[in-house]
This record gives C-alpha cells, sequence and structure tokens, in this order.
C-alpha cells in the first residue's frame, strides 16, 4: 500500500505538536509528537511562542515522513489544524510580544517574546462583557454571548492594554492561518476560523464578509483599515488550495516536494468532526455495517483537555449559551454548532493529581505496568470494579450515588456561557485512600457528562436532533469515560476503529487540495473508516436521571450564593 497516494495531517494542540502520514483509506501510517511550551506568567494568563510551535511543526513532519517509508512524490496534500489562539507578528512576520507587564519582579524575560495568547486565555473578561453589553446582531451567531475565548475580546484587550504592541502589530491569525501561512506564505484565512472566533459573517445567501458595524461598535474600526488586511482579505473554505502550495524552503525542511499542495486549515475540534463523523460502525454480532442516522443527526464529541460537542444541521438552530449556528464553518452548505466544556481530560487530572492518594495511585500503576501499558485511568477504572464487587452495587456508577461534582472549575463554556462559574463538590469526607479518590474521579466522569447531556437539552430544544454520538480525542479511549457517556444520555457511542481521528481530519483537507478526491466530502467517506459501537445500559436510566438533577441544582445553588454574598 505503501504505492498510492498519502496524506500529511498536522494537529497543533494544547501542549503538543502531532502529525501523521495517513493513507487514502484513512490509515495511520506513521506519526511523531513534539512538545510545545506554555507559559503562565500571571493568573489567567496562558502565553505561547509562534517560533517555537513552527520549530515543533517541522521536526514533527519530518520524523513522520522519514517513519513511515512513502517516497515524498506520494505524499500529495498536507492539511493543518490548530487551536484557536491568537498570534500577533509585525510587518516583517516577526513576534509581537502579548506578554502582560504585570510588574516588574512578575514579567518574565523568559515570556516578553511570546506572540500567542493561547485559547483558553481568560485575561479578556471585561472586554467580551463590554462586548456582550452591545448586544450587538453578530452576537447570534455566538449563542447570544461572545466567550473571551475568541478573537475579538483578546484583540480588544492588547489594544487597551499593550498599545505599543498594537501599533507594531501588522498580522493577526488564528492558529491555524498562522500555519498555513508559515507554509506557503499565503496570507489567506480559513472560512472555519473567522466565522467560528471572529465574528466574520458567512450564510447561504452568499456574500461573506467582515462586519464592520461590529468592529466599528466594539471600537476595533482600525482592523477595517486597507482592506482588513491585518485580519485578512482573501477567505476559504476548509480544503480547498492555499497558496501554491508548500514554498520551497519549508518543502526542503519538512523533507517534502515543492509545491505540494496545503489545504485551507480548521480549528482542531472541527478536524475531529470531519475525520469520524462519516465512520461507519459495525456492531460486535454482526459484521455488517449499521444503519445510521442522516449526518445532521451525529453529534460529533471531542474530547481532550478541553470538550467539543460539534453537530451539523441543514437549517439554522440558534441555541442560548451554544455558539452558531455557522454557514459551510466544516462542509459546504451545513451549518454547525459548538458546545464545550473548557476543563474535560485537564479537569480530571487536577482532581486526580492533587488527591493525597495520588502518589500510591501511580505506584500501583506502575506495578501493573510490568504486564501492559497501565494509564492510570486504567488503574482507577480496575479499581473501581473491584469496589462495585466487594459493595455488591449493581453497577460501577452507584459507587457514586453521594459523590457529587460540578464540573466548571474553569467557567461555563456552554450552555450557560457564564465564565465566572466555578467547581463544585459535595460528599466529601476525611478519607484520603485510594477509594475515595478512585469515586471521586468516578463523580468527575459523572460531571463532565452531565455537562453534555445539558448542552445536549438545549440543542433539542432548539431543533436540533442527536441520535448517536461520535467519539474522538484522548478521553475517548477511556473505557468509562465512553460508556457513561452512552448510559447517561441514553443514545449508541460510536468509537472509530482508528484513535487519531483530529490528525485523520487534517489530513482530509489535504487530501482535499490535492483534487484526488472531487469534493471534501468523498475525501471524507472515503478516509474515515470502521468502527464499534457502545450501547446504552437502560437500567441505569433512572440512577443519572436522579444525579442530573443534582447537576442542575448545584449550578442553581451557585447562583443562590452569589446572590447572598452580593445582597
Amino acid at each position: 500500500m505503501m504505492d498510492v497516494p498519502h496524506y500529511i495531517g498536522i494537529d497543533v494542540g494544547t501542549c503538543s505538536v502531532r502529525a501523521a502520514v495517513v493513507n487514502q483509506n484513512g490509515k495511520i501510517v506513521a506519526k511523531s509528537t513534539e512538545k510545545i511550551k506554555i507559559w503562565e506568567p500571571a493568573a489567567n494568563f496562558y502565553l505561547q511562542s509562534s517560533e517555537n510551535i513552527w520549530k515543533a511543526v517541522i521536526q514533527a513532519v519530518r520524523t513522520a515522513v522519514n517513519q513511515s517509508g512513502v517516497a515524498k512524490d506520494l505524499i500529495h496534500g498536507i492539511g493543518f489544524d490548530a487551536t484557536c489562539s491568537l498570534v500577533v507578528l509585525d510587518v516583517e512576520g516577526k513576534p509581537v510580544s502579548v506578554c502582560p507587564k504585570v510588574s516588574e519582579t512578575t514579567h518574565s524575560d523568559s515570556c516578553k517574546d511570546c506572540d500567542i495568547i493561547m485559547w483558553m486565555d481568560h485575561r479578556a473578561e471585561s472586554e467580551a462583557k463590554f462586548i456582550n453589553s452591545t448586544k450587538h446582531s453578530a452576537l447570534k451567531c455566538q449563542g447570544g454571548q461572545m466567550s473571551l475565548e475568541m478573537q475579538p475580546p483578546k484583540l480588544l484587550w492588547l489594544k487597551k492594554n499593550l498599545p505599543q504592541s498594537w501599533r507594531k502589530a501588522h498580522h493577526f491569525f488564528d492558529l491555524p492561518d498562522f500555519l498555513t501561512w508559515k507554509a506557503t506564505k499565503s496570507s489567506t484565512r480559513s472560512l472555519c476560523s473567522l466565522v467560528c472566533k471572529w465574528s466574520y459573517h458567512a450564510d447561504n445567501r452568499g456574500n461573506p464578509r467582515w462586519d464592520q458595524d461590529f468592529y466599528k461598535t466594539i471600537g476595533l474600526e482600525d482592523l477595517l483599515e486597507d482592506d482588513v488586511k491585518k485580519i485578512g482579505t482573501k477567505v476559504q473554505s476548509p480544503g480547498i488550495l492555499c497558496g501554491s502550495g508548500l514554498c520551497d524552503s519549508v518543502a526542503i525542511a519538512m523533507g517534502l516536494k515543492m509545491g505540494t499542495p496545503v489545504g485551507t486549515s480548521i480549528v482542531d475540534a472541527h478536524a475531529g468532526v470531519l475525520g469520524c463523523v462519516g465512520c461507519i460502525p459495525k456492531d460486535d454480532i454482526n459484521s455488517d455495517p449499521l444503519p445510521l442516522p442522516d449526518l445532521t443527526s451525529r453529534m460529533v464529541v471531542i474530547s481532550g483537555t478541553s470538550v467539543c460537542h460539534m453537530i451539523m444541521s441543514q437549517n439554522p438552530h440558534f441555541v442560548p449559551g451554544v455558539w452558531g449556528p455557522y454557514y459551510s464553518a466544516i462542509l459546504p452548505g451545513l451549518y454547525n454548532a459548538e458546545g464545550g466544556q473548557s476543563a474535560g481530560g485537564q479537569l480530571i487530572d487536577k482532581l486526580i493529581e492533587s488527591h493525597p492518594a495520588y502518589t500510591q495511585t501511580v505506584k500501583e500503576a506502575k506495578t501493573l505496568q510490568d504486564e501492559r501499558d497501565v494509564h492510570i485511568h486504567d488503574c482507577l477504572n480496575n479499581c473501581l470494579n473491584t469496589y462495585m464487587q466487594q459493595d455488591t452495587v449493581p453497577f460501577v456508577s452507584h459507587l457514586a450515588r453521594d459523590y457529587h461534582v460540578y464540573p466548571d472549575f474553569h467557567g461555563n463554556r456552554s450552555p450557560l456561557a457564564d465564565p465566572t462559574l466555578k467547581g463544585m463538590i459535595c460528599g466529601m469526607s476525611l478519607s484520603m485512600n485510594v477509594r475515595d479518590l478512585a469515586i471521586q474521579y468516578l463523580a468527575t466522569i459523572q460531571a463532565l457528562t452531565y455537562g453534555t447531556r445539558h448542552i445536549i437539552d438545549e440543542m433539542k430544544k432548539a431543533g436540533h436532533s442527536v441520535e448517536i454520538i461520535y467519539m474522538c480525542g484522548g478521553l475517548s479511549k477511556n473505557r468509562l469515560y465512553v460508556e457513561t457517556h452512552a448510559d447517561v444520555l441514553g443514545i449508541p457511542v460510536v468509537l472509530p476503529d482508528e484513535e487519531e481521528l483530529v490528525l485523520v481530519g487534517s489530513a482530509i483537507l489535504g487530501a482535499s487540495a490535492s483534487k484526488d478526491f472531487r469534493t471534501i466530502q468523498d475525501a471524507m467517506l472515503s478516509m474515515c473508516g470502521e468502527g464499534k459501537i457502545i450501547r446504552p445500559s437502560e437500567s441505569q436510566a433512572g440512577f443519572h436521571d436522579k444525579k442530573y438533577k443534582v447537576f442542575r441544582k448545584m449550578a442553581e445553588d451557585q447562583y443562590n450564593y452569589k446572590s447572598i454574598m452580593d445582597s
């Protein structure tokens, strides 16, 4: 199979750059990972360096290509996805500092040249509040409120707080578009990034455009000058050929052919949709493909550091607190909506690692590793199965009957759209053993799943149909996390056979740009592969209904506490 066309998918996540060589059937033949740095100069400030990231991109691609054994003539296209972080460059394309000068003692020389405000940076809370107070019509496609994780609040913060950097800035890129610019020298922007994160206007009536009135209203009118050159004059759909392909110097550095087609980029979660929503699951009992609902009734849950809930539709559905509807941001002619949780895997890791029994649990996991590679999640899952048998409860879920977690430790992205919400835990005792850690871990997974149910409930009210869940991302490898979603939501969950679906999704962009396929949809259907299906346990529905009521009540109580303290 090495003599068939292959494509490279590059995913720039929160903590690493990953590159993969993928064949026409969506099978990854080689992949490589490079770590990238995060700087935290102050509370709620998260910075990165575009130079650090680009070096990691070059190394990851070169390593993956070398490991694959695929001749460079057979690599027909490259696609990029990345987090929706903001990159700031000067007229020469060099970094412009976005580091806050908090004080002489807290300002660090190590981060003064950082030019990226990360997606999870929450410095722009007051700017987001101001933008939302305008009640501008552009906010309708943001679930009624713009998140401080999006680019306009960050841009406004920069203008107000770092005027020297603002004057020096010549390019403002969403990180996915920065990557295609570095690869091709084309400043083409992705419709996905601009519609989803910059309030760019697109709908089925044509005439996509920057909403100039919105930018004037919020005080960013200077970005409209010179044919909006700083934020993007040319805009294309994901997968369309970007510029003239890979420029000579980058091709040499990557070990690839000059002019290799590069697809217009996409946001990382949206790449996950491309990589798995066309997957055809098979039943364990019957090897024939299962009948599936329409593409617009399939939700994709991308579960990593944060969690994204993506669904497409033929018509626009406006859901309070849910981002979208965004037209043609993933597939041409379809709207997509995006719910999300700001902390997913990050929350699970935090609660595990901060527990007194963490060190002991790590030791137990390492003991098991003599036989196989055991993740700490697998160790805790095994512990929970043991406790279930000891306590003679019917299901593992019942071990957390009296232990409740509210998971918005980093604010609520959807559907409450409230970055000020905090995490809550109910049911703690003085116990500090592994059992207590395991039950807290279980309750946290349940809480994240109840958050997903809350998002889906609001989507259904607005007209969306959700009949099946496709799951990808790091947490999709956690059996308990997947099964809990099936049981809580009461619908099947599809797990594609290929685990690295975000990488497959970005490779699909390269396949589309290569013209080996007639449309991006054809590339998607060819490369999404097969999978297995996890069905819900109907006998647990009543238990989860009760815990879901507690979950909703905890959010109400938090607002009540605020009201009491503000009175």
